[in-house]
C-alpha cells in the first residue's frame, strides 16, 4: 500500500501521557490532526503505576493551557489550582477527560515497536526527507499494524526502563537472581499486601533524588505506626551527605518538594533509616537465611537487609527508534542540544534555559523526542517543562516559527526536580556539610559524623552526580 501525501497525514504522538496528551492538544490547536498511541489499556498508564504518590507540583502547575482550553467546552474545571494531586488524582481527574475528550484520536493497548521512513531504513539518503514516517506498533491480542505520520513526536517517557543498582550503570551481580526482593518503584504501604511485606523488615533503599526521599519518609511512617516495630530503612548514597543532599528545604519555590527532603532527613535523623555514604553497589548477595547482603565496589558488605528499593533513576528506550537519525548526547541520551542545558552536574529543574523545538530536533527532521523522554537520563524534570515543550513543537510542524521561538518559561528554583511530594513533614534545621565527602561512613544526620568540612551547596540540590 502506497502511502498517502505527507500534508494529508496525522502527527503521530507515542504515549498517551502528560506531555503526550498535552501535545494532541497543542497539535489541535494549530489545525493539525494528532494519533496518540498509548501501549498501556488506559491513558495515563504510567502515572496510573504511581497513583499512591502525592506531586509536590500543585494543580496550577500540572495542567497543560491547551488541554484546559480543549476540555472547558466539555464542562470540565480544573480542581483548586492551589491543592496537590497524587498520580491517581491527576490520571482520573485531568489525564482520562482529555483522553475522553481527544476521542478516537488516542488508541490505547497499541505499544510502537518501530519508527521509520517510509521506504528507507537509516542509511538511504535518497529522497528521505520527503517519504513520510512509518509506525509499526503492536495491539494487546497480537496483531501488528502500521500508520503512516507527517511528524513523529515521542512521548512515551521512561518510566518502563528504570537504572539499576549497580554504581556502574549495569546491574549489580546477583542483581536479576534477586529479583523476588528488589522492587524499583516506590512502595504503596497502603495496599494491605505491599504494607506486609515491608513491616518489621529492614530495607535498602538505593537512591538519592525525589523518590528515594519518598520511599524513606513512608518507611519511616510505617516504623512509627503501632505495629511497626522493626521495621528500618537502610539509604544507600553513591555520594557523601552534604547540606544539599536534600534539596531545597525550606528555601525550595516548591513547598511540596521542599517539605519531602526535610521528611526523608527526619526519617534518618529519627532513627527510622541509616545512610551508608559513598556506596556504589557490585553486587547482591544471599545469605544463609536468604536475606540480601549489598556488596561494594571497595569490598565492603552491609548487614544484611530483607527488601531493596531501587530509586536511581531512568533511562530513554530509543530500541524502537533505531532506524532514526538521532542526535543523542553521548551521556545523558538526551538531544544534543538539549543536553548541556540539563546537565545534572550543573543544572537543577529551576535553572534549565527555557527550550522548545530548536533544542529538541534530530538530524531525521521531523521527530522529536519530548518530555521526560527528552531529558534521557536526566532527572531534572517538571511538568510545566514538557508543556512548553510541545507547545514550541507544535508550532513548529505548524511552519509557524515565531510562536515556536518564543520560548517562555520560569520554573520554581532549587531541590530535587523529580518525584512526588509529602506533607506535614517536620520542621527540622538543615545539617552543615561538605559536598561530596571522600570517606564512605554510616551516618546518623545531625551527629557530630555528619558534618564535614564546609562547602558551597550546588544549586541542583545535590552535587557530584548521583
Amino acid at each position: 500500500m502506497n502511502a498517502p501525501a505527507t500534508t494529508e497525514l496525522p502527527v503521530v504522538v507515542i504515549g498517551a501521557g502528560p506531555a503526550g496528551l498535552a501535545a494532541a492538544a497543542h497539535l489541535l490547536d494549530q489545525g493539525i490532526e494528532p494519533l496518540v498511541l498509548e501501549a498501556g489499556q488506559k491513558a495515563g498508564a504510567a502515572v496510573r503505576e504511581w497513583a499512591h504518590v502525592r506531586l509536590f507540583s500543585t494543580w496550577g502547575e500540572v495542567v497543560d493551557p491547551a488541554a484546559e482550553k480543549l476540555l472547558a467546552p466539555t464542562g470540565w474545571t480544573r480542581p483548586d489550582p492551589a491543592t496537590y494531586p497524587s498520580g491517581g488524582d491527576w490520571a482520573e481527574q485531568y489525564l482520562q477527560p482529555l483522553a475522553d475528550t481527544l476521542g478516537d484520536r488516542v488508541r490505547t493497548g497499541a505499544a510502537v515497536t518501530g519508527v521509520s521512513r517510509t521506504g528507507r531504513d537509516r542509511i538511504v539518503d535518497a529522497d528521505r526527507e520527503q517519504q513520510p514516517f512509518v509506525v509499526h506498533f503492536t495491539r494487546t491480542d497480537g496483531r501488528e499494524e502500521r500508520v503512516f505520520a507527517r511528524s513523529v513526536i515521542d512521548a512515551s517517557g521512561t518510566w518502563a526502563t528504570p537504572s539499576p543498582a549497580g554504581g556502574s550503570g549495569l546491574p549489580a551481580l546477583g542483581e536479576r537472581a534477586a529479583a523476588d526482593r528488589i522492587t524499583y518503584r516506590v512502595p504503596n504501604l497502603k495496599n494491605p499486601e505491599v504494607r506486609a511485606r515491608y513491616l518489621g523488615k529492614r530495607t535498602a533503599v538505593i537512591g538519592s533524588g525525589a523518590s528515594a526521599f519518598t520511599a524513606l519518609a513512608y518507611l519511616a511512617d510505617l516504623a512509627k505506626s503501632k505495629d511497626g516495630a522493626g521495621t528500618k530503612g537502610v539509604w544507600i548514597l553513591r555520594r557523601g551527605i552534604s547540606g544539599s543532599t536534600f534539596g531545597g528545604g525550606e528555601a525550595d519555590q516548591l513547598p511540596a518538594r521542599g517539605a519531602l527532603g526535610l521528611a526523608a532527613k527526619a526519617a534518618v535523623d529519627e532513627g527510622h533509616a541509616d545512610a551508608v555514604t559513598g556506596f556504589r553497589t557490585e553486587a547482591i548477595e544471599r545469605d544463609t537465611e536468604g536475606r540480601l547482603v549489598l556488596v561494594g565496589e571497595d569490598g565492603r558488605r552491609l548487614d544484611p537487609v530483607d527488601e531493596v528499593i531501587v530509586l536511581t533513576g531512568f533511562r530513554p528506550d530509543l530500541s524502537f527508534l533505531a532506524e532514526l537519525r538521532l542526535g543523542l548526547d553521548e551521556r545523558l541520551q538526551a538531544p544534543v542540544e538539549l543536553a548541556p542545558l540539563i546537565d545534572p552536574n550543573q543544572h537543577s529543574c529551576g535553572t534549565v534555559y527555557p527550550h522548545g523545538h530548536r533544542e529538541l530536533s534530530h538530524p531525521e527532521q521531523g521527530v522529536y523526542l519530548v518530555g521526560m523522554k527528552s531529558y534521557g537520563r536526566a532527572p531534572t524534570f517538571l511538568a510545566m517543562t514538557g508543556y512548553e515543550q510541545v507547545r514550541s513543537v507544535a508550532a513548529a510542524i505548524a511552519g509557524d516559527l515565531a510562536s515556536a521561538d518564543r520560548v517562555e518559561l520560569t520554573l520554581p528554583e532549587t531541590g530535587v526536580c523529580g518525584g512526588a511530594g509529602l506533607f506535614d513533614a517536620p520542621d527540622v534545621a538543615e545539617a552543615d556539610g561538605g559536598c561530596c565527602a571522600p570517606v564512605p561512613q554510616l551516618v546518623q544526620l545531625g551527629a557530630p559524623a555528619a558534618v564535614g568540612a564546609s562547602a558551597e551547596q550546588s544549586p541542583a540540590g545535590g552535587c557530584c552526580g548521583s
